[in-house]
């Protein structure tokens, strides 16, 4: 499969224009955006959990 080109994206942008209209574009835009931040931190938040409780573990066993 090839690169995704122009005429392409913009089949698809008339698509989505189509299917949820212009005024709510810009909402899924910022839902999205929100979504993918939320995700970022959650995943931060895990692998900072893990590394104090491996330290706390790595503690017990000094």
């Amino acid at each position: 499969m090839g690169s995704i080109g122009m005429p392409e994206l913009i089949v698809i942008l008339v698509v989505v224009v189509l299917i949820f209209g212009v005024n709510k574009i810009p909402q899924l835009g910022k839902g999205l955006g929100e979504g993918i931040r939320n995700f970022k931190s959650a995943l931060k938040d895990a692998s900072e959990e893990k590394g104090t409780a491996e330290e706390e573990k790595k503690n017990k066993e000094s």
